[in-house]
């Protein structure tokens, strides 16, 4: 397989119809792998040898789509820039897997100097956009329109297509090597395990960075559809462009979701165009579920469960396990069943599996299971163990092979020697009407060893107590799970692909006790 290869074949099919829209431009298939084309040229007279990496640091937009495929077109290897990292983080992430190139957006142009002092693996830097004051660095656009377009290099297989930086939550990030074979792997069971909706407006929301943006963007791609970009989420964004552009799917994380749907002036907008919301990242609470399947009522809703380093897709939850069946079997907090090209199983401590119904750590097989973390052996040997990724993830396998994902191993309660599964707490959490997001964390606690502890953003304009909140749990999970203290706050800590990020809460919380 090879990622190019959607562009040659729509091209030959839909040459005139619409590939890509942003707030500045509209481009049509053939004007898009033009564009593709001559990124691809700009490139290789740069002296991109095959394999190199390629950075970029921007904002959602037509230009990030075309630097995508650009990069591949041209033989080269994607590197794409987190936004939330300050200057050393970007620094050491093009210094690890020696990146030459990199791409600026013009909003970020303030941070070249501090990157450039702490990369010199950086040989040229451009910028895209206006800027007053760009140093040395070069103007992207005019660079691309003057370079002449060249042939496709149809790197494939197992030739490394991305090098994609975990968050660094546990250290520094790794990078997460994805081959050609990866991402095709998973982008095709996933699309085997719906319905496609051929030629679909779809909206891309999910920062292109983060391999959930791109894993959508790729599967839109590969049925035809025509991508709509958001620069970044803002929900009333979102339903403008579901409103305006008519958008029949979506990707949203949870945290995103939530936004939209308690937008305050959503019954403003219409979105019976919508057919599908696609949504993944982190586990979703009961309550949101209920409120996002009655705020878009012509719209099936997908669950993809995975990770980086499986390309991203393991499981997923259709459209069909969303109805009523669903709700009366319990499979709708679940995450589905694995995707037709990849196996899973729940295994023990020392890898072997567990029986049906027990919780152990999630571990996958298949071909979208990453290369490797670049250069780190040791680390990519401790996570891929005969060709099985252990995923870190806790989770609980039924008799039809429907997978339950129950916490991070790392964010497991011991309290009183009894196991409590934080998403299990938050899910109790979210169903009381006055919770808008819930994270659940261990406190040290002298009686206890752990405690169970309650960060809650609240809904606007509502009220709780931690006696209601205690009381509501209590109905609905066994007592030593309820929550022992809580706190409340008016936002939690995210991260670029918006997950909790509970090491920050974790230290915030003890700090502040």
């Amino acid at each position: 397989m090879y990622m190019t290869q959607a562009l040659h074949r729509l091209l030959q099919q839909q040459p005139d119809s619409v590939a890509a829209v942003d707030v500045r431009e509209t481009l049509t298939r053939r004007a898009f792998i033009d564009r593709v084309a001559r990124i691809a040229g700009a490139l290789r007279s740069a002296g991109l040898q095959p394999g190199d990496r390629v950075a970029m640091l921007a904002r959602n937009s037509v230009d990030f789509y075309a630097y995508i495929f650009g990069t591949w077109w041209a033989g080269g290897v994607i590197n794409p820039v987190n936004l939330r990292w300050n200057a050393s983080e970007i620094a050491f992430s093009l210094e690890d897997c020696e990146t030459h190139i990199l791409i600026v957006e013009s909003v970020f142009a303030h941070m070249i100097p501090s990157i450039r002092e702490q990369a010199p693996c950086l040989s040229r830097v451009m910028v895209l956009g206006d800027v007053e004051d760009a140093g040395d660095a070069g103007d992207y656009r005019a660079w691309v329109a003057g370079a002449d377009p060249v042939e496709d290099a149809v790197r494939r297989g197992d030739d490394l297509a991305a090098i994609l930086y975990t968050g660094g939550t546990t250290g520094r990030p790794k990078g997460v090597m994805l081959s050609h074979n990866n991402l095709a792997a998973s982008m095709l069971g996933s699309m085997l395990a719906l319905r496609a909706l051929e030629r679909s407006q779809y909206l891309q929301t999910a920062p292109l960075f983060h391999i959930g943006g791109m894993s959508g963007m790729l599967a839109g791609l590969y049925t035809g559809a025509t991508h709509v970009f958001l620069p970044a989420f803002d929900a009333s964004a979102v339903l403008t462009a579901i409103d305006r552009h008519r958008i029949q799917e979506l990707f949203l994380v949870p945290s995103m979701l939530r936004m939209v749907v308690d937008h305050p002036d959503f019954q403003s907008f219409d979105v019976r165009s919508v057919r599908r919301i696609r949504y993944g990242a982190s586990p979703i609470d009961g309550g949101l579920m209920d409120r996002a399947i009655a705020a878009f009522p012509n719209a099936g809703f997908v669950q993809a469960y995975g990770m980086t380093e499986l390309s991203p897709v393991a499981t997923m939850l259709t459209e069909d396990d969303h109805g009523e069946a669903g709700r009366a079997s319990g499979r709708l907090r679940s995450a589905g069943k694995a995707i037709p090209t990849a196996e899973l199983r729940i295994v023990d401590p020392e890898g072997l599996e567990v029986p049906r119904g027990m919780v152990g750590e999630i571990a996958v097989r298949g071909p979208g299971v990453m290369l490797g973390y670049w250069n780190r052996p040791d680390a990519t040997r401790e996570a891929v163990r005969d060709g099985w990724m252990h995923t870190g993830d806790l989770g609980s396998m039924d008799a039809d092979g429907y997978v339950t994902v129950v916490d991070r191993l790392k964010d497991m309660i011991i309290t009183g020697g009894e196991n409590v599964y934080s998403a299990e707490v938050e899910t109790a959490l979210s169903t009381h009407p006055a919770v808008g997001q819930a994270a659940v964390i261990a406190m040290p606690d002298e009686k206890w060893g752990e405690r169970v502890h309650a960060v809650i953003v609240l809904r606007p304009g509502c009220s709780a107590d931690p006696e209601a909140l205690t009381a509501h749990c209590r109905a609905t999970i066994a007592g030593f799970k309820v929550p022992r203290s809580y706190a409340f706050v008016d936002t939690l800590p995210l991260s670029g692909a918006g997950k909790v990020l509970k090491n920050i809460l974790r230290d915030q919380c003890r700090a502040g006790n």
